[in-house]
């Protein structure tokens, strides 16, 4: 089974693992593809002490097949202690289905706008979950 293609792992205060997958793995079903995930995410847990984007302008096969992956890896994570999913899709797909090449400028990859809004989002989550740890997040951090 072939990984997700592209990966990049943060390590913040050596407490929180960001796991980044990106979505070329058209070639692999949803389910090959969260197993490959779900690989990673265990090999980062025997470690360490933790969804791919829609795509398309407008809703196709990769995207409903990229929405069976976060269910995949949500349900499959959920059972995981100290592991979450942050799904970004919602807040780039608009009401009419579609999505906006200023936030992904080929409806694939990330403008430095799209990027911004996952960063705020996952700043959020991570300000979130070092509050839970008992450690008190460093405002503008």
């Amino acid at each position: 089974m072939k990984l997700p293609t592209k990966l990049m792992f943060f390590l913040c205060l050596h407490q929180v693992v960001v796991l980044w997958v990106d979505t070329n793995n058209h070639g692999h079903t949803a389910e090959q593809i969260c197993g490959g995930i779900m690989a990673i995410v265990q090999l980062i847990k025997d470690k360490q002490p933790q969804g791919v984007l829609a795509r398309g302008k407008m809703p196709n096969s990769l995207r409903e097949r990229n929405a069976q992956v976060n269910k995949l890896v949500q349900e499959a994570v959920s059972s995981l202690p100290h592991t979450s999913l942050l799904n970004v899709v919602p807040g780039f797909v608009h009401s009419d289905g579609s999505i906006s090449h200023k936030e992904l400028y080929d409806y694939l990859h990330l403008t430095p706008q799209g990027y911004q809004a996952v960063c705020q989002l996952l700043h959020a989550q991570l300000k979130g979950l070092l509050k839970t740890e008992g450690q008190r997040p460093t405002d503008g951090q």
